[in-house]
C-alpha cells in the first residue's frame, strides 16, 4: 500500500508504462514464430498465410470478453476479433484468443505474439506515441469510477480520506486516480494487484473501502460478486476512457484493414444493414450500400481484401448496434443505455467516414 503524496512512485510507474514502449521493432520486421514470411512483410499477408487471427483480450470481462466453462469467447471486445477474422479470412471462427492482464497486453503486441489487441484498452498519446501503438476507432466511450458498498457511507471522493482503493498496477486507472486524489487534497491509500481478478477478491474481502476501473468493468465485475445489490457506482467520472483495438506502428496495410472493419460494423449500423437483412441490402440500388458491401466498386481490394469483406463481418456478428445491444445493452444482462456508444445522428459519438 501507498499514498498518493509519493511522486516519485507514480513517476516510476510512468515510466515503466512508457519503457514498454521504448522504439519497438516496426510491425513488418517482428515474425511471429508460427510465421514462415519475410521480413518484410506486412502482418495481414501473415495473418492471411497462418490461416487464422490471434487476438489478445481479457477473458474475464462479461460484456466485453469472458471465456465460460466450455471455452467460449462472448463479448464486444470479441466480436471485433471475429469480424476482423470474417473480414480477412472468411471465418469468424478462425480466431485464437490469448487472455492478456493489463501488464502482459503490451509486450504481447510488441512482440508480436497477437496480432491486434482487443481488450478493453485505453487510447492515450504516451500509447500511441512512446509505446508505438496504433489505435482503431473507439468501440466504446467510457469513463473510471469508483465501486463502494451501499452501506459504507462514502458517497464522494473526500470521504476516502484515510481510506484505501484497489486497483490494478501500471494501469492509466492508477494514474487517473492518483491525479484526481491528488487535485481533491485526499489523503488516501492504493492496494494494487497485478491482476483484476485478485483485485476484486480483495474488495470482496473488505481489504479496501473502494475499487477503481472503468465504470462498464465496475458493473460487468459488480454482476460477479456474492450480492451485486450491496454494492453501487459513485456518482463521479476520474477520466475520459476512449477503448478500442490497437495494433503497432509502421503496417499500414494491417492498420488500416483493422481501422476499416471496426469503422465498417459502424457504418453498417448507419445504413440499416444487419445480419438479418443484408441478403436484402445486397439487391438494394443505394449506390452507398452497394460500395459498402462490395456489390459494385473494389475498396475491399484497396486493402487487399475481398471487396465483399463487410458482409463476411456482418454475417458473422452484426452492425455496431447489434453488437452493443447482446453483450451491453437491451439484449444482456446489464442493460446498458447506449449514451455516447449511440450513432452521431442519435446524439452519440459514433461516426464513420465514408466508404468509397
Amino acid at each position: 500500500m501507498r499514498t498518493w503524496q509519493s511522486l516519485l512512485v507514480s513517476t516510476t510507474l510512468f515510466t515503466l508504462m512508457a519503457g514498454c514502449g521504448s522504439p519497438p521493432a516496426p510491425t513488418n520486421t517482428t515474425l511471429n514464430p508460427n510465421s514462415t514470411a519475410p521480413s518484410n512483410t506486412s502482418r495481414l499477408d501473415m495473418v492471411k498465410e497462418r490461416g487464422f487471427l490471434i487476438c489478445g483480450v481479457d477473458g474475464g470481462v462479461l460484456g466485453f470478453s469472458f471465456v465460460n466453462d466450455a471455452g467460449e469467447y462472448s463479448g464486444l471486445d470479441v466480436d471485433v476479433c471475429k469480424a476482423i477474422a470474417a473480414a480477412v479470412l472468411g471465418d469468424p471462427e478462425k480466431v485464437e484468443y490469448r487472455n492478456l492482464d493489463s501488464a502482459e497486453r503490451f509486450p504481447a503486441l510488441v512482440s508480436g505474439e497477437i496480432d491486434v489487441l482487443s481488450r478493453n484498452t485505453t487510447w492515450t498519446i504516451s500509447r500511441d506515441t512512446q509505446m508505438g501503438l496504433e489505435f482503431a476507432p473507439t468501440t466504446f466511450y467510457d469513463g473510471q469510477g469508483i465501486m463502494v458498498r451501499a452501506d459504507s457511507g462514502i458517497t464522494s471522493l473526500q470521504d476516502f480520506q484515510g481510506k484505501s482503493i484497489c486497483v490494478e498496477a501500471a494501469t492509466t486507472t492508477e494514474l487517473n486516480l492518483m491525479d484526481t486524489m491528488r487535485k481533491a487534497a485526499v489523503s488516501f491509500e492504493t492496494v494494487t494487484f497485478e491482476q483484476a481478478d485478485p483485485a476484486y477478491a480483495a474488495y470482496a474481502e473488505n481489504r479496501c473501502q473502494g475499487i477503481t476501473s472503468d465504470k462498464s468493468q465496475l458493473i460487468a465485475r459488480r454482476d460477479t460478486l456474492p450480492n451485486p445489490d450491496e454494492h453501487i457506482l459513485l456518482d463521479v467520472t476520474l477520466s475520459k476512457e476512449p477503448l478500442g483495438p490497437a495494433t503497432l506502428n509502421n503496417d499500414s496495410a494491417w492498420f488500416d484493414v483493422v481501422k476499416w472493419v471496426t469503422f465498417g460494423l459502424i457504418e453498417a449500423e448507419e445504413l440499416g444493414i444487419t445480419q438479418g437483412n443484408i441478403a436484402e441490402k445486397l439487391q438494394a440500388q443505394d449506390p452507398n450500400i452497394r460500395r459498402f458491401l462490395g456489390a459494385e466498386g473494389n475498396l475491399g481490394e484497396g486493402l487487399g481484401l475481398s471487396n465483399d469483406f463487410m458482409v463476411n463481418a456482418i454475417q458473422a456478428v452484426g452492425n455496431y448496434g447489434e453488437i452493443y445491444e447482446r453483450n451491453l445493452g437491451a439484449q444482456s444482462r446489464f442493460n446498458l443505455p447506449r449514451g455516447q456508444n449511440a450513432l452521431w445522428q442519435d446524439g452519440g459519438l459514433m461516426y464513420s467516414p465514408p466508404f468509397r
